[in-house]
C-alpha cells in the first residue's frame, strides 16, 4: 500500500481541526475580552530507510545524508492568545459598571458553587441587591457594593479598583465602597476555558497572583469602556484561504495515490 494515502489523511485531519478553531475565531470576533485560538502542528515518526553516517564500504565511507520517510502530520496545541485587545468606549451614564483591564489582569468572579473563575469579560451590570454581577448574574469579586438606587445616584470605578457610590444630595463619592482585585498566571494559555467567556485556574496555568489593579503587572480598570476580542478578520480570512489550500493538496495527494494503485491493478488484464 502506497504511504501517501495515510500520510495525506493525517493532513486533512490536521486541516480540518485547524479550520474549525478558526471558524471558532471568527464566530467570536465581536465577542468581548475574546482571546483567539491558534493550531499548532508537529510532524510524525519517521521510518529510518537509510540512517545518515552509516559505512558504505570496508574502506571506511560513510552516507553523508541518509532517507527518512514521515508519516505525515497531527494537531499538537491549540493555544490561545492573551494579547490586549482594542478598547471600546460604551455609555457614559453614571450607573454604568461596565470596565476594561488595560494590562495582564483578569476579573474574578463568584461561581454559584462557590469555585473561583476568571475572565476578560467586562459587561459587568447591578443587580437586584445592588451588586455588580456578570450578564449571567455571577458576582464580581470586591463587587458587593449594596447599592441602593432610592439612596444613590452613581458609581465611580477608579484605575486602582476602588469602588465609590455618589449619594443622593451629597456631592462627591464615598469612595472604598468596594474594592476590585484582579489575577494573574505565569501561563495564561494554560487556563481552561469553560464558556460564558470564562476560564478557570489549571495546573498548567499555576496558582493566580492577586493585587489590586496597578500593582504587580495587572493593569489598570477603566469604568465605561470594554475590551473587544483580539481577532484580526484579515489574518484569520488568510488563515482560512491558506487551511482550504492545504486541504485540497492534501486531498490531491490522496487521488494521486489512488491513481497510481489503479494503474498497478490494470497492469494485468
Amino acid at each position: 500500500m502506497i504511504r501517501a494515502l495515510w500520510t495525506s489523511a493525517t493532513g486533512m485531519q490536521a486541516q480540518q481541526l485547524n479550520i474549525d478553531v478558526i471558524a471558532n475565531n471568527l464566530a467570536n470576533v465581536n465577542t468581548t475580552g475574546f482571546k483567539h485560538s491558534r493550531t499548532e502542528f508537529q510532524d510524525l515518526l519517521y521510518q529510518n530507510m537509510r540512517a545518515a553516517g552509516s559505512e558504505t564500504s570496508g574502506a571506511g565511507t560513510k552516507l553523508p545524508v541518509g532517507i527518512q520517510l514521515g508519516h505525515g502530520t497531527r494537531a499538537s496545541a491549540v493555544s490561545k492568545d492573551f494579547s490586549q485587545g482594542n478598547p471600546v468606549q460604551t455609555s457614559d451614564d453614571p450607573m454604568n459598571v461596565e470596565m476594561m483591564v488595560n494590562g495582564q489582569g483578569f476579573f474574578q468572579v463568584q461561581m454559584p458553587n462557590g469555585d473561583i473563575a476568571y475572565t476578560r469579560d467586562g459587561s459587568f451590570h447591578i443587580d437586584t441587591n445592588g451588586n455588580i454581577v456578570t450578564t449571567d448574574g455571577y458576582q464580581l469579586v470586591g463587587g458587593a457594593i449594596g447599592l441602593n438606587p432610592n439612596q444613590h445616584t452613581g458609581v465611580a470605578i477608579e484605575s486602582s479598583g476602588s469602588i465609590g457610590l455618589a449619594d443622593n444630595g451629597t456631592p462627591g463619592f464615598t469612595a472604598g465602597v468596594g474594592q476590585i482585585q484582579l489575577a494573574r498566571f505565569v501561563n495564561p494559555a494554560g487556563l481552561t476555558a469553560v464558556g460564558n467567556n470564562l476560564f478557570k485556574a489549571s495546573e498548567a496555568s499555576g496558582t493566580p497572583v492577586l493585587a489590586n489593579p496597578g500593582e504587580e503587572g495587572m493593569g489598570s480598570v477603566k469604568q465605561h469602556y470594554k475590551e473587544n476580542s483580539n481577532v484580526s478578520m484579515v489574518t484569520e480570512m488568510v488563515d482560512m484561504i491558506s487551511t482550504q489550500r492545504a486541504y485540497e493538496i492534501n486531498s490531491k495527494g490522496i487521488r494521486t495515490a489512488d491513481d497510481m494503485l489503479s494503474l498497478v491493478s490494470n497492469l494485468k488484464r
